[in-house]
């Protein structure tokens, strides 16, 4: 099976995923407030492009799920707003499916097809190898886990979408840190690309643009995704500033997750990566 060929079948797998999602919401009924009806669509989704990545021996069939679901749900609560200022719903919509079309068009051109499966997963089911079923670990490790985060960190659009307040200036704030993110993930993965497409970069590290002033200028972007919508729901709605634990929880998962994984392979990897890591900070530019 070719990378296109594979694309249609991960196509095929949403498919079904979003059908399972709106038939657990029919389900489900009206009785259920949209955050719980569609949570339970969501779970059902995961699900079925879990058995899907199963059947395909592959667990990176999950990765577009990130970037695919939010804008479905967030424009499915829209329809079952009863207020909601059109302005900054229109704003929050247009914002996550830009996010969204663009991460998903990076998988899509990063996969290398069928055959290929992130690096991470192959180290993981290495390590747990003989130890834990591998359908138990990329259940919950690899697909629930980071499906109930990426909730959690969309709670904030619920408000922002539903919320009655005028639009004002923290609306402003929320869409230029939204916007900046998104730019700023582009960026990043562009300069990434471009690095790597050098034969004479072969085993450096990516050390021009924004990885010049950050490691992870790309974790950076996406982390201040869930800041702007996280903004645009206090906006809307003041009282909903809990929801805080979304973006929070996206901090803990990237700071405590992600970027150490990324640090220990480059360490291993790249041998001018020490003197870059002590150069350059983690995160945020200017900050170690």
């Amino acid at each position: 099976m070719n990378k296109v060929t594979g694309l249609m079948v991960v196509g095929g797998i949403y498919l079904l995923a979003a059908l399972a999602g709106w038939a657990t919401v029919a389900v489900v009924g009206s009785g259920a407030h949209p955050i719980e009806a569609f949570f339970y669509a969501d779970v059902v989704g995961t699900v079925v492009v879990f058995a899907g990545s199963m059947v395909l021996s592959n667990s990176s069939v999950y990765d577009p799920y990130w970037s695919v679901a939010p804008p479905l749900i967030a424009g499915a609560w829209t329809l079952s707003a009863v207020d909601g200022v059109a302005v900054r719903q229109v704003l929050v919509l247009v914002l996550l499916l830009a996010w969204g079309v663009r991460l998903t068009a990076n998988w899509a051109v990063g996969w290398g097809g069928p055959r290929h499966e992130d690096w991470r997963y192959v180290q993981i089911r290495e390590q747990t190898h003989g130890r834990l079923p591998w359908w138990l670990v990329t259940f919950t490790g690899i697909h629930m886990m980071p499906t109930l985060a990426v909730y959690l960190a969309l709670l904030s659009a619920w408000p922002a979408l539903a919320g009655s307040r005028p639009i004002g200036w923290l609306d402003g704030l929320a869409a230029v840190v939204m916007l900046g993110a998104i730019a700023l993930e582009t960026i990043a993965d562009l300069q990434l690309r471009r690095f790597a497409r050098d034969p004479g970069n072969a085993g450096r590290t990516v050390d021009i643009g924004l990885w010049r002033r950050s490691r992870h200028p790309n974790y950076l972007g996406e982390i201040g995704v869930w800041w702007g919508l996280w903004l645009f729901g206090l906006a809307a709605d003041p009282s909903w500033w809990w929801t805080i634990v979304g973006p929070i929880a996206m901090v803990v998962l990237f700071v405590g997750v992600s970027i150490p994984l990324m640090e220990k392979r480059s360490l291993a990897r790249r041998p001018d990566y020490p003197v870059y890591q002590r150069d350059v900070p983690m995160l945020i530019p200017f900050v170690k």
